[in-house]
């Protein structure tokens, strides 16, 4: 994909890993438009870049994933790149009480939510490039976040064939592939002693920058090409 002189949706764009590609992607000449479901968190945003767009919707409900498309439809018709990073994580286990009420959100936001997306948006005449973030975690789960492990897998697989499928339309697909990071994701202060999100998105963009289409970095890129005996050792390493 270029990296300049684009329109770029990027869900849940207003923390983490997204505010970080929306930071850079202002860096490199695009315009940026980011959603999510708090508004103070968007407003934030936009005060410290002014040229951002931002848009709320809970990306977990149907009718307002609906509602984002027909507003980009409306407004920004000529937007040609969506990233699929809006996410949630919970750490929980099998015998919670609230255990299958955040497995539904999980998979309301983390699966539902980018193949609905990835559906409506693909009919955009513009469209030529889909971003999904999966996880290191799609290769080795980590057992305290169970369901999320298995979202990010299920996105991993969707990726593999979306890229095969969208091949026709001239769509590219990529698929961006972090490992932990100190962001909140999951809760303050569970990744704190993790790498900082502008390393990843440095590493990332000179990825991009060679044209790649799987993108990992640090532990992520030996997790995506391990072996079977390699992942049951991190496996292990993960989850003693």
């Amino acid at each position: 994909m270029k990296l300049a002189n684009n329109k770029i949706l990027i869900t849940g764009g207003a923390s983490g890993i997204g505010l970080g590609l929306t930071e850079r992607f202002i860096k490199e000449n695009n315009t940026v438009i980011i959603c999510g479901r708090r508004e103070t968190a968007l407003n934030e945003v936009a005060d410290k870049f002014p040229s951002v767009i931002t848009k709320v919707c809970d990306l977990s409900i149907e009718a307002e994933r609906v509602d984002l498309y027909n507003w980009v439809v409306a407004y920004h018709s000529d937007l040609n790149i969506l990233v699929n990073n809006a996410g949630i994580q919970n750490w929980m286990s099998i015998s919670d009480s609230d255990f299958y009420q955040k497995a539904t959100e999980e998979v309301a936001t983390n699966i539902l939510a980018p193949i609905h997306l990835t559906n409506l948006f693909a009919n955009l005449p513009s469209l030529n490039t889909i971003i999904n973030v999966t996880s290191g975690l799609a290769f080795v789960p980590l057992s305290k976040v169970p369901v999320y492990c298995a979202t990010k897998a299920f996105m991993r697989s969707f990726t593999l064939t979306l890229r095969h499928m969208l091949k026709t339309k001239n769509v590219e697909v990529i698929e961006m592939i972090p490992p932990a990071l100190n962001t909140d994701l999951g809760g303050k202060g569970i990744h704190d002693d993790h790498p900082a999100v502008s390393d990843f998105v440095e590493a990332i963009f000179q990825q991009l920058k060679e044209g790649k289409t799987e993108l990992t970095f640090g532990t992520s890129e030996a997790r995506a090409k391990a072996n079977n005996e390699v992942i049951t050792e991190y496996f292990n390493r993960m989850n003693p």
